[in-house]
């Protein structure tokens, strides 16, 4: 069977091969609706399918961008996902998700992968282990931009949240609820992951704003399959905190399965309180106090800041972006 060509569709819509072409890469602004119409009924009639690969190389340009997040079980990510998705649909751009697992090796792979695919930019939840590749990214100008942590030493795009004030919100509203022993549990520490860290020292700066005192039992960072034990630890001091702030939704979880395999009554026993939102929050009972993030917005903004490095121009200051948590007060505060 003979391949259909732009030129054909051309001749059998009765118009250019420019027009089709424009049509084909959606520059039809002052294009007249009827030949939109007579293009799109004779790409439908001849069945004819476009050449992205061989566009891609005459445009220098793949329309497609990476995004690879650190953790697709995080909430949060995947509302980011949603949102860069949503961004670049509607600039006729593609996405290719990965996840990286935590893992630098895995993020290494994916990046190399993800390049040597020549996608236009790259969107990344940065572990923090690549330092050399993502510092030869931004010396070739390739556009970058950085979720949720700032990797020190790079002059990187980044979109995260104001860990600080998202902490103040949290320790303010158990204070106010009259809690004056209060703990935080997140996940590890060791590779000095940006929310986790700076949410650790947002929170300690918080409790010594309120006059309270900080207990370095009650602060915890562990890897996630020993965060129930280190709750239990934390239960079973002397003087136990009477509140909990998980530092992430992962990390409320295992404190929740470990409140419901030890009836532990929220919040008269323990009270919770969690930055990110759970699914479920609103219809747990109770239901869950968090400091929600705006992950469309973060999402949305990441994407047009890629974009337009892609399409108009790499060169320009970079800068890091904080966007301020909300505080959704439920009934287990």
């Amino acid at each position: 069977m003979k391949k259909i060509t732009i030129t054909d569709v051309a001749q059998h819509a009765n118009v250019s091969k420019s027009t089709v072409s424009q049509f084909l890469n959606g520059r039809y602004d002052y294009m007249g609706s009827n030949t939109k119409k007579r293009i799109e009924a004779s790409i439908k009639e001849l069945g004819f399918q476009a050449n992205f690969v061989a566009r891609s190389l005459k445009m220098k340009q793949t329309s497609t961008i990476g995004v690879i997040v650190a953790n697709i079980l995080h909430t949060f990510s995947t509302q980011i996902i949603r949102a860069i998705e949503d961004a670049c649909n509607k600039n006729n751009f593609h996405i290719i998700v990965c996840n990286a697992d935590d893992d630098p090796g895995k993020e290494k792979d994916y990046i190399n992968m993800l390049r040597a695919k020549q996608v236009d930019g790259l969107i990344i939840f940065p572990t923090g282990g690549n330092f050399d590749l993502y510092a030869e990214m931004e010396k070739q100008k390739f556009p970058l931009v950085f979720i949720d942590r700032i990797v020190e030493g790079l002059t990187v795009d980044t979109v995260l949240l104001d860990n600080k004030h998202a902490m103040e919100l949290a320790v303010n509203h158990l204070t106010e609820r009259g809690h004056e022993r209060i703990g935080i549990i997140t996940t590890s520490l060791i590779r000095n992951v940006t929310p986790r860290v700076e949410r650790i020292a947002g929170f300690v700066n918080a409790m010594n704003k309120n006059g309270l005192a900080v207990d370095n039992e009650w602060v915890k960072g562990l890897e996630l399959s020993v965060i129930q034990k280190g709750l239990a630890n934390m239960l079973s001091l002397k003087n136990p905190p009477t509140a909990i702030i998980a530092g992430n939704d992962l990390s409320m979880m295992e404190i929740l399965h470990y409140t419901v395999k030890n009836n532990i009554n929220i919040p008269d026993d323990l009270a919770l309180i969690s930055v990110d939102e759970l699914a479920f929050a609103d219809i747990f009972t109770p239901s869950l106090s968090n400091i929600s993030q705006p992950a469309f917005e973060m999402g949305k903004t990441a994407a047009m800041i890629l974009l337009k490095r892609i399409l108009e121009s790499s060169e320009g200051k970079t800068g890091i972006i904080k966007f301020e948590g909300k505080l959704i007060a439920r009934n287990s505060t």
